[in-house]
């Protein structure tokens, strides 16, 4: 990764419910884990990868679904924007690739928030559980 901050900073929670830290070694952003008095610190890149695949499952399995939605909230029905929509939804995975600045992620971290999006990890960095709020 890039040395940007965190993916999903301010929607993560340790197992006991307290708010996981942003922070940097050197200049790779990492998340710091309470654990006690104690702060372990995770490779960011590495949880929002395991955040990023557990909302890509859930997508997919609702993949024709959120096409037709899509389409219809758009006004199109051409085969090139489904296919767009289609290939954006299984590529979803890159959006950790792009470089700083090219997500609005304040806005993105907002809506989350906002529709009760909240991942919990354990102290080693593992997702333990993704709630998607009203988005499920």
């Amino acid at each position: 990764m890039s040395p940007q901050e965190p993916f999903f900073v301010g929607l993560i929670f340790n197992e006991e419910g307290e708010p996981v830290e942003a922070t940097r070694v050197g200049e790779e952003p990492f998340y710091a884990i309470p654990d006690g008095d104690f702060r372990r610190h995770v490779e960011a890149r590495e949880v929002d990868r395991q955040v990023i695949a557990h909302i890509k499952e859930q997508v997919l399995g609702m993949k024709e679904a959120i096409v037709e939605g899509v389409m219809q909230m758009t006004g199109s029905d051409d085969p090139f924007t489904r296919a767009a929509i289609e290939n954006n939804i299984e590529n979803m995975d890159r959006i950790l690739d792009l470089p700083p600045g090219e997500t609005e992620l304040e806005n993105l971290r907002l809506w989350l928030w906002m529709n009760g999006f909240r991942v919990t990890v354990d102290v080693h960095g593992e997702v333990v559980r993704v709630d998607m709020g009203g988005m499920e």
